[in-house]
């Protein structure tokens, strides 16, 4: 006969976790990572169905700079104003694009 295992009761979730927790800040330790992400850079944490089309930094980068352009106000379109329509000497309304 097989030795079968008899599954021990878990605990419940109450049971697990303490209302409150006292954490001995003297014994904490620097991040030991942190020295790999550069100072100007931001991590950011993709949903699951996001990561799953971009898989790669370069990918996610490449579709954030195309709807960068696209944005209004970023200086990397060049915008065009229209001045409010103004009267000619004669009253006559001009159009004009700055």
């Amino acid at each position: 006969m097989k030795n079968t295992r008899i599954p021990k009761a878990r605990p419940s979730v109450s049971d697990e976790l303490l209302p409150e927790y006292d954490f001995d800040y003297r014994k904490a330790r620097p991040n030991r990572f942190a020295s790999r992400i550069a100072k100007d850079r931001l991590i950011v944490i993709l949903e699951p169905d996001v990561s799953k089309v971009f898989t790669t930094p370069e990918s996610v980068n490449a579709v954030l700079r195309a709807i960068i352009t696209t944005m209004p106000g970023t200086g990397k379109r060049k915008a065009v104003r229209k001045s409010a329509p103004r009267k000619d000497k004669r009253g006559t309304i001009q159009h004009r694009t700055v």
